[in-house]
Parts: C-alpha cells; sequence; structure tokens
C-alpha cells in the first residue's frame, strides 16, 4: 500500500510518545514492503514550533518525509492566557475562539492542505497522529470524504477532548479510527457516539533492544546501587514534578542506598537533589540501557493514551509503578499483572516498599510483564492486524466512492 502519515513533529532527535509511535508506524511498514510518506512541520520543539528542520522533502528509514514551514513561532504568554480562558470551561467556547485557539495549539501548516488536495489521492490511505493538534483537523478538513482516511487520536480525558470542535466535527470525519488501548477506545466511542470502525492495535516494541546497563551506570556514576527509573519529558503534566517529590520524601523516610534516575527533555528542569541523577535527552540506546539497569520504571503520568516506556520496561522483564489516577495505565497494569497502581504518596511509598522488600516479587511482576509483550506488542503481532484493517479501509473506501 502507499501510505501516508500527518503527525505535527518527526524525527530522530523529537521526542514525544505520539510523535515516537508514528515514525515506529511509519519505519516498520516500509520495512515490511509499503510505500510510506509523512508529511509534517520544520519544527523540533512543541513549545514554540519554531522551524529548524530544513523545509522540502528528504529520506529517513526509507520514509520520504516531506516538511512544511510553520507560519509563526509560537507567542507563549499569549498561548498561555488563550489556553487558560479556552479550556476552564470548554464546553462554552465560542466556535470562532475554538478556532483561534487550534491555530494557536499549532503547529499551523499554510501550505499543508493545498498539497494535500493536490496529492492526497496519489495514496491509498491518509493516517493522522494525533487529535490535538492542527495538522490533524487542517487534514480531515481538506481530504476527508474524497480519500480514504484512518485517524490513530491518542486521547485521554482531558479539558482539550471537551471542546465541541472535536466533538461535533473532527471525530466523525475519519473512516476509521485506531486506539491504542481498551481505555481509549472506550472513551472515544462512549463519548462522541462513534459509528466508524474501529481497532485497537497498540503500539509494537523491540523485544531484544540493544543495552548496556555496566556502561549507563559508569557514565552517571551509579555504581552498584539500586534506582528507580523515570523516562518522559520533565513537564508536570507528565508527572515529572510529582516524583520528584514523591521520591524526595521516600528518601526522608526511608535512607538508604535507592536513586531515582529521570530520563528526557527538560522541558521544566527539576531542582538538584543528591540522590536524583537526570541525563536530559539520549539516544534509544543509552534509554533502553537506563532501563537495563534499574530495578523498576515509574511512569507517573497522568495523561497517557498508552504508554511506550513501560512496555518496553517489560519487554526487559522490569516491573513498574504506575500512576493509578489514569485509567489506561491501570489498565495495562492489571491487564498484565506487572505493575502496580498507586494513588498519591502514601500507595506509592506502600508499593515502592514491596518492590524493595520482596526482589522474588519484582522479579515475577517483570516476567508476567514480558510475557504481556510478547503475545500483545511484538511488532509482528501488532502489525499484521493493522495491516489488515487498514487494507479494509482502503477497499471499503474505493467501493463507496
Amino acid at each position: 500500500m502507499r501510505l501516508l502519515f500527518v503527525v505535527q513533529r518527526y524525527g530522530e532527535d523529537v521526542a514525544g510518545g505520539a510523535e515516537r509511535a508514528c515514525r515506529e508506524y511509519a519505519s516498520h511498514l516500509v520495512a515490511r514492503g509499503h510505500e510510506v510518506s509523512v508529511a509534517t512541520s520544520r519544527a523540533r520543539s512543541y513549545v514554540d514550533w519554531a522551524n529548524e528542520y530544513p523545509e522540502g522533502t528528504a529520506e529517513l528509514d526509507g520514509v520520504a518525509v516531506r516538511r512544511f514551514s510553520v507560519a509563526r513561532p509560537r507567542d507563549a504568554d499569549a498561548f498561555t492566557h488563550l489556553n487558560a480562558r479556552v479550556l476552564t470551561a470548554p464546553y462554552t467556547v465560542a466556535p470562532l475562539l475554538q478556532r483561534e485557539w487550534l491555530r494557536f495549539q499549532g503547529p499551523e501548516l499554510p501550505a499543508l492542505a493545498p498539497w494535500l488536495r493536490s496529492n492526497a489521492h496519489e495514496f491509498d490511505a491518509v493516517i493522522c497522529f494525533t487529535y490535538l493538534y492542527w495538522p490533524t483537523w487542517a487534514t480531515l478538513d481538506a481530504i476527508a470524504g474524497s480519500v480514504p482516511t484512518l485517524l490513530h487520536p491518542l486521547a485521554h480525558d482531558e479539558p482539550a477532548l471537551a471542546l465541541p470542535l472535536f466533538a461535533d466535527d473532527l471525530f466523525h470525519r475519519p473512516d476509521a479510527l485506531v486506539f491504542l488501548t481498551e481505555e481509549e477506545q472506550h472513551l472515544v466511542v462512549e463519548r462522541f457516539a462513534i459509528e466508524q470502525p474501529t481497532m485497537v492495535a497498540g503500539v509494537g516494541v523491540d523485544l531484544d533492544a540493544a543495552t548496556d546497563a555496566a556502561a549507563f551506570r559508569a557514565h552517571y556514576g551509579l555504581g552498584d546501587r539500586p534506582y528507580l527509573v523515570f523516562v518522559g519529558r520533565l513537564d508536570p503534566g507528565k508527572g515529572s514534578d510529582e516524583i520528584f517529590d514523591f521520591f524526595v520524601a521516600y528518601k526522608q523516610r526511608n535512607p538508604g542506598p535507592l536513586a531515582l534516575v529521570i530520563v528526557g527533555e527538560p522541558v521544566k528542569p527539576l531542582p538538584h537533589h543528591r540522590e536524583v541523577v537526570t541525563t536530559g535527552f539520549v539516544d534509544e540506546e543509552t534509554k533502553s540501557s537506563s532501563i537495563a539497569g534499574a530495578f523498576a520504571l515509574v511512569q507517573p503520568s497522568y495523561f497517557e493514551s498508552f504508554s511506550i516506556v513501560l512496555v518496553e520496561a517489560w519487554a526487559q522483564g522490569k516491573p513498574a509503578l504506575v500512576q493509578g489516577y489514569c485509567d489506561v495505565l491501570d489498565g495495562q497494569a492489571r491487564r498484565s499483572g506487572g505493575a502496580i497502581p498507586y494513588k498519591g504518596y502514601a500507595e506509592f511509598e506502600a508499593a515502592l516498599d514491596l518492590l524493595v522488600e520482596d526482589p522474588d516479587l519484582a522479579s515475577r511482576m517483570g516476567e508476567h510483564g514480558r510475557r504481556y509483550v510478547e503475545e500483545r506488542y511484538a511488532w509482528e503481532v501488532v502489525l499484521s492486524g493493522y495491516e489488515a484493517f487498514v487494507a479494509d479501509v482502503v477497499q471499503r473506501g474505493r467501493t463507496e466512492r
């Protein structure tokens, strides 16, 4: 098949779960013989959407990546004010203001829609990641109904999801929707009365990622200390502030060798603490090595439609502690048997004590997680079902049009 993915950012040095999921799908589908292109922005950072990559088309892992210029960098102060006004009471926001919010949300790519109207018919299907950003809205507005389209919403229960712009319009435009978890599917289908075909696909994972735990420990001066690892953007919305505070409190109450290692892009840097090691953004092998050397992963995010890093930790046989207030993480933990959900500090401390004090339990949980990943998230399993679903959407589109 000839497939076009549309996503807000795309690149090896782009940090973001949605962007990573799109890139993984695109590169793995190329490896299976499909002709894959991507339409995206020139931005590297979602904070300001500044144009950094060259404009035009380049190849990355066999994928033809076409980059469009962002109309203007985002004014952070103006967006903060507008965002607060819109998301405080999303049901009541006037349509014009919703459109203005979406333009600020960005990245606004003026040349994208005209290019799609001229070229989308050359592809068997156009696949959008995610619901929240301007390129997806612009794409579905430009070509839905004329070319088979699929949407990976990557949705979670957040204020933006309540905007009528999405509820009354966007979710009903694609020919089909693809979800990462059962929780995401239930949320979207029930809230928006979805009648199009849907599937739960997830994201595949490398079951044998290259790692060097010893080198990671040596580079960051960890020696043989046990450590808990958090992998993700240092962003309050991802739980980085909370897990830092929880860990500092835990160490005050439970002195010992345990450290916290935080791996990710420092959108909002954390304070210095002698028991906390921060690495900044790292490459894939270093990230995998950080997990390989850990005794457990912690995933504190309140807003997830999936968690790639959680699945990656299970692939390495690591147990995890996950945010119990996030339905997706709670569901993944309970289905797998590989993680303990916690709500608030007291449950975090109790769960961490369980893993520290009972290595056999931690080992069994890691084994359960690994088995769960092998059954559901090996790329062969994910892509076989996905290819069949997309092909069916394409065939139905050809018949109906």
